[in-house]
């Protein structure tokens, strides 16, 4: 790349990261337009510059070669990203071509100037008094193949070898460690296991923004690529067949758990990536020799939605609503609140998937209904039951499985795969990652033709070697086949409906629509079944995959508007405290209206005990082992007096979104901790210290902590300084763990891409 700092015209080689033209218009076709380019630069020359462009592809390939000028700059005084907007003035055949090519693909691209990509700052187009707009120079002759340009005639500005210019990318911006700005318009997202949605409401008519690539969905996939570049939707799914091992899918369902928990141990095997252990002990990805926590993983979805939303709109885009399964976590749910975050998007709400379907059911058409939303997705299965009335949604009730899904379908198929291949060739499978990958595409091609065929043949060549011999997996599979197979699946599914219903003295025929959401949830068998069940056919009412997202943007639509919906949602699971013995106490019961809170009132235990420790967990069980660690709360520096004087009032707080915010407070001191869980404690320490201390809590178990003003039983101190409590209601703010996760994220990213 010539100097930019210097005078005269401008010589530009560009080599851009991409193997095909196609390629580089699905992931950056909104920087280019029919008239010109915006290209990103640590320096730029003025408007009015001639500049001889040369992009290549990344094996040698000429993309475009053309004379152009600059026709605006950005960046300038410290506003935006620095770059330059160029426009085409001749160029060769094979230029235009392409850019023709171009036109037909992307509308925006139609004009005859340079785009001003979303994001980039205002645009200077003032020439400069001392530059005069030069003649462009003659164009070089276009060259072919991977080999060195054609020699061009006398005269002619050769652009010289260079480093590439860098471009305007989602690789290239950093994410954001700022609290985004509440400015703009709000989208809503469905940030789904296999695939991510984008929705937004245009004349009170809510409709899906298309990705870059024409389709209706991002895929939720990351992946680095063989030249070790970061891609994101459709172009990282291109992957997971050769490259498996470097790409992301599936992260939803690891979101937010700490890697030492029994759930991660059980299923890190079955990803084809590697699963390790974070900073700060929570689920995480190793790509290369790096750690990425899935928050950042996520972040990096989300901002390809947020990018897809802004070609859509044409405008910056900052805020969102965006969607959760009813059944997640307290630390799931902070953990999608932070990617939104790192994403650059102000969340206004995180939103329960089946409360968004049902409101994409209902709006606008002013039922009285008690329906039941069966949610079965990629990753994760949800039911709730809601009643609606005209514009007020109320949930009452709601369960589910985080790993039960679609992939868990496939799973049984490729199970049932290997099987018939052992049984075949009398060798159990030993393939590698590659190969695996190989056959679960094909049991999930599979699964979707058998919808319409009765049978078909799933031949998968060369899948392993054994014993210098190479094996090919050759199976007819059957449509009666593949509905045996995941029938206990769908038998799950069923369950945990009964469950819901049951918990709120409900019978299948007091429902009066079922409602199905989620790509799995057009299996056949899943019809029949409801079907069955329900003693009525499922409703067809909604798209299984564009619902949620309509409904987030229907709320997102509705957000300070005097008549919107209102929405009154449940607690998913019981949060409450660890007890002696590992035993479990519910503060808030599941299925309680939300927001709600409680308050309870504890005492020391010991003369002079100048700390007190309090464990919190959420699930459903009666051990706290089985529930989610959420944090160890610790209130120090109480006042030295006799035990049972000094009193700690306790506040669980859980607001409309199922997010968590506990408060202690002495009343003397003033001492105050709000949601600070200290995160050097895993969950089988915190778990293994309750059982330990069972036995020296029960010798003082009568009268030594107590809760005032709500009724609550006397529980006994598990350790020294423990206190076992109860009572809570939701609003999670990030503490200092996770500011720090944020400050270190810019780190991340850079050491990512090796720039700013």
């Amino acid at each position: 790349m010539a100097d930019l700092n210097q005078g005269g015209a401008v010589g530009l080689v560009v080599k851009l990261p991409f193997a095909t033209p196609e390629e580089f218009l699905a992931k950056y076709g909104g920087n280019i337009t029919r008239g010109g380019i915006y290209l990103r630069a640590k320096a730029v020359r003025p408007p009015g510059t001639a500049v001889t462009l040369d992009l290549r592809l990344a094996g040698g390939d000429r993309l475009l070669y053309a004379a152009a000028v600059v026709h605006f700059v950005t960046g300038q005084q410290g506003q935006g990203i620095s770059g330059m907007g160029l426009k085409f003035g001749e160029a060769d055949a094979a230029t235009r071509r392409f850019l023709d090519s171009t036109i037909a693909i992307l509308p925006h691209a139609q004009t005859d100037v340079p785009p001003v990509p979303n994001g980039v700052g205002p645009a200077d187009y003032t020439v400069p008094a001392l530059v005069a707009a030069p003649s462009l120079p003659t164009v070089a002759p276009a060259a072919t193949g991977a080999g060195p340009a054609r020699t061009p005639a006398p005269g002619t500005f050769t652009a010289p070898a260079s480093p590439p210019l860098e471009m305007v990318t989602a690789e290239a911006l950093e994410l954001n460690t700022a609290e985004p700005p509440r400015t703009g318009p709000v989208i809503g997202i469905d940030l789904g296991t296999t695939n991510s949605c984008a929705a937004f409401v245009r004349g009170n008519k809510p409709a899906v923004l298309h990705s870059r690539e024409g389709h209706n969905t991002v895929p939720s996939i990351l992946a680095f690529n063989q030249r070790g570049k970061l891609v994101v939707g459709h172009p990282a799914k291109g992957q997971m067949l050769t490259n498996p091992r470097q790409t992301v899918y599936g992260a939803k369902r690891l979101v937010g758990r700490p890697y030492a928990s029994p759930i991660v141990g059980q299923i890190k095997d079955r990803f084809h990536y590697e699963i390790a252990a974070g900073q700060a002990g929570e689920a995480a990805v190793r790509l290369g020799d790096r750690i990425y926590s899935l928050q950042q993983i996520s972040a990096l979805i989300l901002r390809e939605v947020r990018e897809v939303a802004q070609n859509q709109l044409g405008q910056p885009i900052s805020r969102a609503v965006i969607t959760v399964p009813a059944y997640y976590n307290d630390n799931q749910r902070q953990a999608v609140r932070e990617a939104g975050k790192l994403a650059g998007l102000y969340v206004e709400r995180i939103l329960n998937e089946p409360t968004a379907a049902a409101l994409a059911y209902g709006y606008g058409r002013k039922l009285n209904q008690r329906v039941l939303v069966y949610d079965l997705g990629g990753g994760t299965f949800d039911a709730s039951v809601l009643e609606l009335h005209d514009t007020v949604y109320e949930v009452i009730s709601t369960g589910g499985d985080t790993f039960l899904g679609g992939i868990d379908f496939d799973n049984a198929i490729v199970e049932y795969l290997l099987e018939e291949f052992r049984q075949q060739t009398g060798r159990t499978f030993q393939g590698d990652r590659v190969a695996l990958q190989r056959i679960n595409d094909a049991a999930e091609r599979a699964k979707c033709a058998l919808s319409e065929r009765s049978e078909m043949r799933v031949h998968v060549a060369f899948v392993t070697m054994i014993d210098n011999k190479p094996y090919d997996l050759d199976v007819v599979l059957t449509r009666q086949k593949l509905i045996a197979l995941p029938e206990k699946l769908v038998d799950r599914t069923l369950q945990v409906c009964d469950e819901v219903l049951q918990a709120k003295g409900l019978k299948p025929q007091d429902i009066d629509e079922v409602i199905l959401v989620g790509g799995q949830s057009r299996f056949p068998l899943v019809h029949e079944k409801i079907t069955k069940f329900f003693n009525q056919p499922p409703s067809k009412g909604v798209h299984p995959d564009e619902a949620v997202a309509l409904g987030a943007a229907l709320l997102a639509h509705s957000l300070g508007q005097l008549e919107g919906v209102v929405l009154i949602d449940v607690l998913p699971m019981a949060i409450g405290v660890g007890l002696p013995g590992g035993r479990f106490k519910p503060v808030l019961e599941r299925n309680v209206a939300l927001p709600a809170s409680k308050v309870y009132t504890l005492s020391t235990h010991r003369d002079d005990q100048t700390e007190l420790e309090l464990t919190v967990f959420q699930g459903d069980s009666e051990r706290a082992q089985d529930n989610e660690y959420l944090g160890t709360l610790r209130l120090a520096g109480l006042p030295k007096r006799p035990r049972g004087t000094v009193q700690v009032t306790v506040t669980f707080e859980v607001n409309n979104e199922s997010l968590l915010k506990v408060v202690a407070r002495e009343g003397t001191s003033g001492r105050e901790v709000v949601s600070t869980f200290t995160t050097r404690d895993t969950p089988e320490t915190v778990k293994a210290r309750l059982a330990q201390q069972e036995a020296e809590a029960r010798p003082v178990a009568s009268g030594v902590a107590h809760a005032a003003g709500n009724g609550a039983a006397p529980v006994a101190p598990a350790n020294r300084n423990m206190a076992v409590a109860a009572p809570a209601a939701p609003v999670l703010t990030p503490d200092a763990a996770v500011v720090s996760k944020q400050k270190g994220f810019m780190g991340w990213l850079k050491g990512l891409f090796g720039r700013a």
